[in-house]
């Protein structure tokens, strides 16, 4: 992955999403992140409660970043399922001036959406990551 894990713990793996990743070109939807268990889950039912709670603390902590860090003036969330049989919750920023006939599933159709190669993921993930790292050392002096 370009840039690495956004964040990671011993449960659960935030990440962007790879121009790597199959079935993707080489620029992809900056800002689209994928929320997933390390443990195998086909679906959101399939967690232990334990997984569940870092699954929500780390959706809702990628969903800051991506307002406060990326600009986002919304992020959408879904769970789809019918490629891949591993939960990964997708987070969808939907960025200022996007035009309404582009948002939610379209969000990323958008033709001046801001997308970008490795470099470009790469230097997000990194400004993502130090957000999450500023909450964490926030939370442990409270």
């Amino acid at each position: 992955m370009p840039g690495g894990p956004v964040h990671e713990d011993d449960l659960v793996v935030v990440s962007h999403l790879s121009p790597r990743a199959p079935g993707q070109s080489e620029e992809v939807y900056l800002g689209h992140l994928l929320v997933e268990p390390r443990r195998h889950a086909a679906g959101l039912a399939d967690l232990t409660d334990e997984e569940a709670g870092h699954m929500g603390r780390w959706n809702s902590a990628a969903a800051r970043a991506l307002r406060d860090v990326a600009g986002a003036e919304h992020v959408y969330a879904a769970v789809v399922g019918d490629q891949v049989p591993h939960l990964h919750v997708h987070l969808l920023p939907r960025y200022p001036g996007t035009p309404r006939q582009y948002w939610w599933t379209s969000v990323d159709e958008w033709p001046e959406a801001p997308r970008g190669g490795e470099e470009a993921v790469g230097e997000l993930v990194e400004r993502l990551s130090l957000s999450f790292k500023i909450r964490a050392s926030n939370a442990t002096r409270t």
